[in-house]
């Protein structure tokens, strides 16, 4: 019998994972210089993004062209804080931001058990100019910076 281990958070066979840093450019609210956004957005990159600021954070991927869309990945990490976080992960077919909600999640973080969020869409989306993600570290108001390990795009 020939098997092949699929490797974790692999796209399926008909998908490749979007190459972000060739065809779009990056908007992000703040960054940690240890820590920038291509950490977190292309395939080669480790460690994540982190925010250089508390509070509310925003990263909008801009296309050079439109994009049809059709698998959404993000992964967050903290193995520090326990927390409710959410986030609102939205597209737009224009750069005017006529936004469409893609989805609205909630996580609670509770270190050592709950570490990792993992969310893993299947979507339907065409003529994306923008994706934005918007996250809300800790609904309690605290000083946790936002973070986001990976995000990928098919």
């Amino acid at each position: 019998m020939r098997k092949i281990q699929i490797p974790q958070n692999a796209p399926s066979r008909d998908q490749t994972w979007i190459d972000v840093d060739r065809i779009a450019s990056v908007e992000v609210s703040s960054e940690e210089s240890d820590h920038p956004i291509e950490s977190a957005l292309t395939i080669e990159g480790k460690g994540g993004w982190r925010a250089a600021n508390p509070g509310m954070q925003r990263i909008r991927v801009i296309f050079d062209q439109p994009q049809k869309l059709r698998r959404i990945l993000l992964l967050f990490e903290d193995t520090e804080n326990s927390r409710t976080q959410e986030f609102v992960l939205r597209w737009s077919p224009d750069i005017e931001r006529s936004f469409r909600e893609i989805i609205r999640q909630q996580w609670n973080f509770s270190p050592p058990d709950s570490v990792r969020e993992t969310e893993d869409y299947a979507v339907e989306l065409s003529e994306v100019k923008v994706l934005e993600l918007m996250i809300i570290p800790d609904k309690s108001g605290g000083e946790v910076r936002a973070s986001l390990a990976s995000l990928r795009l098919a």
